[in-house]
C-alpha cells in the first residue's frame, strides 16, 4: 500500500512537472516570436529611413523649388 501511494505521488509529481516545464516552454517561445517579430520591424524600419544626407538633399531641393515660387510671386506682385 504504501509503494502505491509512493508511486501515485511521483507520478503526480511527474506530471505537474510536465505540466509546468510545457507551460514555460509555451510562454518563452511565445516571447521569442513576438522578439523575432520586433527585429523583422526593426531592421524595415532601418531599411526605410532617411539617412541625414539624403534629407538635406530633398530638403535644399525643396527650399530652391519655394525660392523659385517666392520670386516668381514676387514679379506677379510688382507687375501690379
Amino acid at each position: 500500500m504504501a509503494g502505491q501511494i509512493l508511486m501515485e505521488m511521483a507520478d503526480l509529481w511527474s506530471g505537474t512537472l510536465t505540466f509546468a516545464l510545457g507551460f514555460v516552454g509555451f510562454i518563452l517561445r511565445g516571447y521569442v516570436l513576438e522578439l523575432n517579430r520586433i527585429q523583422i520591424l526593426l531592421n524595415r524600419t532601418r531599411e526605410e529611413y532617411v539617412t541625414k544626407s539624403d534629407n538635406s538633399a530633398s530638403m535644399n531641393r525643396l527650399f530652391g523649388r519655394l525660392d523659385l515660387l517666392d520670386a516668381k510671386m514676387d514679379r506677379i506682385l510688382e507687375r501690379k
